[in-house]
């Protein structure tokens, strides 16, 4: 077991299972320009650590996060503009850091899921939320826009039509109709959110780190009509060649579990 602390994000590693908590419970989990910038050191220490499969991100206290720190913007509004500009770098640079983890990540989220809280979410792989869980996506009561890669996850989740009501409402929705909207994936009872969470990360954690990783590149490529067709044809057709692919063919001849050990 494995652990850092960056900023207010903690990041703990067992097994193949790397951890990363927003902690900051007395706030709720506000995520201040301190914490964005968190993301990119614990997204760096994960690229890092070849044995981690899978990457779970929450909140501590049964909080995922509550949002931006809105004390913070007080002070942004009679800023000049590099300073400003320092800020968005750094909310921008945070999600991005998630979204950018090579490892499949799952947001397990309960309590309050807002604002910021629902940028880092959405820009995980998988979202798992307890009941209970409430979600709001709140820009228009700050008068603030939602950044760009924000609303286009936004809108490739749950749709134009539901992500301007969430925009233009800024309304609190609870997980059930999240579940609905596509927002979230899974809806648990509170009490089995941790079992759920588990079970999924041991699943994808047995399976090839090859398959997945090309698998998660692929996709990503697709949503964001960004992928280079050579590039992602190289990753289809280097599988046939894969250690894994060897090990997982005889595994299914002699009728056991893979142990697949492709790394990155």
């Amino acid at each position: 077991m494995t652990e850092m602390q960056a900023g207010s994000l903690a990041l703990r590693r067992e097994g193949t299972r790397a951890t990363i908590t927003i902690d900051r419970p007395a706030r709720k989990n506000a995520i201040d320009e301190t914490t964005w910038n968190a993301f990119g050191e614990v997204a760096a220490a994960i690229a890092a650590d070849p044995e981690i499969a899978v990457v779970i991100v929450c909140g501590a206290g049964g909080v995922f996060s509550a949002g931006a720190d809105i004390g913070e913007f007080v002070a942004l509004a009679q800023a000049d503009e590099a300073r400003r500009d320092a800020f968005a770098d750094a909310v921008r640079g945070g999600e991005e850091a998630v979204a950018r983890i090579a490892q499949p990540t799952i947001a397990a989220i309960e309590g309050p899921c807002v604002g910021g809280g629902c940028q880092i979410a959405l820009a995980c792989d998988v979202r798992i939320a307890a009941e209970g869980a409430r979600f709001g996506v709140t820009p228009a009561k700050l008068g603030i826009v939602y950044p760009v890669t924000s609303t286009r996850r936004l809108v490739a989740t749950v749709g134009r039509s539901a992500a301007k009501d969430l925009l233009f409402t800024g309304r609190l929705i609870d997980a059930q109709e999240a579940l609905r909207l596509g927002l979230v994936d899974r809806v648990v009872p509170a009490d089995a959110l941790e079992a759920e969470v588990s079970s999924l990360a041991a699943a994808i954690a047995a399976n090839s780190r090859y398959s997945i990783a090309a698998s998660k590149r692929t996709i990503d490529a697709i949503a964001e009509n960004a992928g280079d067709e050579a590039a992602l044809e190289m990753l289809w057709r280097g599988g046939f060649a894969g250690e894994d692919l060897k090990e997982g063919a005889r595994a299914f001849l002699e009728k056991r579990s893979p142990r697949f050990t492709w790394r990155p």
